[in-house]
């Protein structure tokens, strides 16, 4: 065929391909839009979920006569003028492409009125032809109805599916933009029922139940909630404990600048957060907002918006995954509310003599343990198991009581169980002491040098030069890690030397997952997953087992160095090490007070 300009409608149903996949894409398009008018009440209405209608009501600023035709028109907005502003975008639609697209593809009204007018003013779209601008009733606001979505495209229609299934698009959608904008009250209603409801947050409260009703009441209950603000950039929200990993990663939101997104970056940082707490295969939840300069970001790199280019990806990767690992560090009993270190230096020994921890004499034992040498104000002495007292009130509990409170017994050599001021604790001890041993491992490889192993032949690997020269660029990197590699080609380089507890490792293999991360992240963090790997199974082997027999002294010796270990929470796997059983838990089973 000869080359020829398309026709104008078919233009517009190809641009509609990009931004309207479903019902649930036109009303994600339609909040947005409503969300930059400044609304703070958004209704939305569907039938036939979403493609008999989808109505969406709001009280923003509303669009002038003379300009509802432009807001129909092909790369027409409000929002941008100039280059300087695309750089900067701080607006969640800005191409002009929404409305045109989706009244090319259904039958499309809207109506809506200004603040400074007396009238308001309804246009009208069918097919692409529209109709002028024609008075009508309305309070101040917007409302666009997109009416027999694809009715002029059946192929389309064809791929849509059940109500019920686009109507869970759709509350899922709503959903999202709803924990975009707290200040927003939103409502979604099928078939004149409603269906879900989001008042407008006014407090701390209000907004922990938004995001309970959203995420789940579980979310919540597992959920910390992080504050962090630095190098301009500002990381706040929820990420849940480790213990509540998921098998899935469907409660994993982010949102940038207001803007909800799907970005390999941040979901790359925030899985480096977890990754000495996770179980393999695992996938933590969170709920987290960054907030950063507009300038820094390209939001301009994808047709629905939903993903971005970062100009300092490197650097935001960094702060995210920086600020999720320091809060999962104090993961451990009593962070939140820090007790002094206790003074054990008699329960190591006893630990120690009785041979409990795998060591040859003390100091190896206080290696393992990770127990500081310098003096430190002691707790009161721990009970006996024949002189343990187990109260019920918080009045005879000892208020210096440690976090964990003290050992009073072992069950079938597998948990501990301590006396807490308020309540019982169960400890589990081989996944606690896995922690402990694991933690002081890092801390010790950290503070020396990587201890390497020469290879009595290098090995060969065959590169591409792009891939050459980027690990030739990286050389001092990959040596402060323990690898010793020389160009020797060029597209080939020789593997020298690789850390002694990588050594069963295939280096060459080794060597491409580090490039794989390194051309996808501009970092790698590969042999320090590896590393923390082979120490975790280590300290898995090196912890006490289960069945063995320990001594009050023993228990005791572990319940604080717990308290003092990071990310003591969970082993290393993230499996829990402890829970609490409260006095009121206990009351209820019990049915004391009825």
């Amino acid at each position: 065929m000869p080359i020829r300009v398309l026709p104008e409608q078919l233009i517009h149903q190809i641009a509609a391909g990009e931004v309207v996949e479903r019902p649930s894409s036109v009303v994600k398009e339609l909040i947005e839009n409503s969300l930059d008018a400044g609304a703070k009440q958004i209704a939305v209405e569907v039938e036939d979920g979403g493609v008999r209608l989808c109505r969406v009501r709001d009280d923003g600023g509303g669009i002038p006569r003379d300009e509802l035709m432009l807001a129909v028109a092909r790369h027409a907005t409000s929002k941008i003028a100039t280059i300087d502003d695309l750089e900067r975008v701080g607006t969640l639609g800005f191409r002009g492409e929404a409305l045109p697209s989706i009244a090319s593809v259904s039958r499309l009204k809207i109506v809506s009125r200004t603040r400074e007018a007396d009238l308001a003013y309804a246009l009208t779209a069918d097919n692409g032809v529209y109709s002028d601008p024609a008075p009508s009733s309305h309070p101040v606001g917007t409302t666009v109805e997109v009416r027999e979505l694809f009715f002029n495209v059946p192929a389309r229609r064809k791929f849509l599916r059940a109500e019920r299934t686009e109507l869970q698009h759709l509350m899922r959608v709503v959903e999202r933009l709803s924990l975009s904008r707290f200040d927003v009250g939103f409502t979604l209603s099928s078939g004149r029922k409603p269906v879900t409801t989001f008042a407008r947050v006014e407090s701390d409260e209000q907004r922990h139940a938004r995001v309970a009703e959203v995420m789940g009441h579980d979310f919540v209950a597992n959920a910390l909630f992080i504050e962090h603000e630095s190098l301009g950039m500002k990381l706040w929200g929820w990420i849940c404990l480790p213990t509540f990993a998921r098998a899935q990663p469907d409660l994993q939101y982010f949102y940038l600048n207001g803007r909800m997104l799907r970005d390999r970056t941040l979901a790359n940082a925030a899985r480096l957060g977890y990754q000495d707490v996770l179980f393999g295969g695992r996938h933590p939840a969170y709920l987290l907002f960054l907030e950063l300069d507009p300038q820094l970001v390209d939001v301009n790199a994808h047709p629905a918006k939903l993903e971005v280019r970062f100009r300092e990806g490197r650097l935001v990767h960094d702060f995210v995954f920086r600020t999720i690992e320091r809060v999962l560090r104090d993961t451990r009993p009593g962070a939140h509310a820090p007790a002094p270190p206790a003074s054990i230096e008699t329960i190591l020994d006893k630990a120690a003599s009785n041979n409990m921890w795998p060591a040859r004499g003390p100091e190896q034992s206080r290696f393992l343990l990770g127990v500081s040498e310098a003096p430190s104000a002691p707790y009161r002495a721990a009970p006996s198991v024949e002189s343990a007292e187990v109260t019920t009130t918080d009045e005879q509990a000892p208020v210096d009581t440690p976090p964990l409170g003290f050992a009073i017994a072992q069950l079938h050599g597998v948990y501990i169980l301590s006396q807490a001021p308020d309540g019982l604790i169960l400890v589990d001890m081989h996944a606690a002491h896995e922690r402990t041993l694991y933690e002081r491992m890092k801390t010790a490889m950290a503070d020396d040098a990587i201890a390497t192993q020469p290879l009595l032949v290098p090995v060969l690997v065959q590169l591409t030069r792009a891939d050459a020269d980027l690990i030739e660029e990286h050389g001092e990197s990959f040596k402060t890690l323990g690898l010793e590699i020389e160009r020797s080609g060029p597209a080939a380089v020789q593997l020298r030397a690789i850390p002694t507890l990588l050594r069963r490792i295939d280096p060459s293999q080794l060597l491409q997952e580090l490039l794989s991360e390194l051309r996808e992240h501009g970092t790698t963090r590969k042999l320090d997953e590896r590393l923390n790997e082979m120490l975790g199974t280590m300290a898995c082997h090196a912890a006490v087992r289960a069945h063995r027999n320990l001594s009050i002294a023993e228990m005791n010796a572990l319940l604080r160095e717990m308290e003092r270990t990071v990310r003591a929470d969970q082993c290393n796997h993230g499996r829990p090490t402890w829970t609490h059983v409260s006095m009121q838990d206990l009351d209820r089973l019990f049915l004391r007070g009825r």
